[in-house]
């Protein structure tokens, strides 16, 4: 049996349709896993039935997220939120700690991964950070790495690419302040944004600022192993229950 692994999804402020990028699909299917995509419920119970029917949840990318979710006003830098994505992601995160299943979170589902812990973000790294900070949001292709990350040696991410810098691609304005246990960060960039965080409590908790299914796309090795350890660690859970 496959691992089945729910994907979030994105939608537009007129909530009309939900999309996702094919590379998330993609990665999903490469390293073995069935994508499931998750449309937003409100509901304790369904959110209940979808965790108990996943064996893993890759939280993707998209807009940015509502700063009231961690007792801020909003920052005129902040961008587009979609409150109901908030809610729902909130909740299956949540519920998926709970039952200790494997969480992979890109970019947005990093960030919402550490706020569902009580952490809190930069609603705009650029406004509100008075050093110099690297371009983060990249003028070149999706799949191309623009700057590095420096892993911590101790790591899950560091166990998964046997690398302690990586060259990861960059689309964010936002980024992950103070980080909350069972939380742990494991990467960070040049300028000290970080970039990766993982939990030191479950078996498979991650949360990346960059978007490594865009790098598989193109062959990244690294990718490769992050992706394959995710699948790994959501079959392995199936043969636990």
């Amino acid at each position: 049996m496959k691992a089945v692994i729910g994907i979030t999804v994105s939608t537009e402020i007129d909530s009309v349709n939900y999309t996702t990028h094919k590379d998330h699909v993609r990665a999903v299917l490469q390293c073995g896993g069935i994508p499931f995509l998750i449309p937003y419920m409100t509901g304790e119970e369904d959110v209940r039935q979808i965790v108990e029917k996943i064996d893993g949840l890759y939280a993707t990318g998209g807009y940015d997220i509502d700063p009231t979710l961690f007792g801020e006003e909003p920052h005129p830098g902040l961008g587009t939120i979609i409150p109901e994505r908030d809610t729902f992601e909130m909740m299956i995160m949540k519920q998926m700690l709970d039952e200790d299943k494997p969480i992979l979170g890109v970019c947005r589902g990093s960030q919402i991964l550490n706020i569902a812990l009580g952490g809190d973000m930069y609603q705009d790294i650029y406004g509100q950070i008075d050093t110099s900070l690297l371009q983060h949001q990249q003028k070149a292709p999706a799949s191309y790495g623009s700057h590095f990350v420096n892993v911590e040696r101790k790591s899950l991410l560091y166990r998964l690419t046997g690398k302690d810098k990586l060259r990861v691609n960059s689309r964010h304005h936002q980024a992950n302040r103070n980080v909350i246990t069972p939380l742990l960060v494991s990467g960070r960039a040049n300028d000290g944004i970080v970039e990766a965080v993982e939990s030191s409590n479950h078996a498979f908790v991650l949360g990346l600022q960059w978007h490594p299914e865009n790098l598989l796309a193109k062959g990244d090795e690294a990718s490769l192993h992050i992706f394959n350890g995710f699948i790994k660690a959501c079959q392995e859970g199936m043969s636990e229950s």
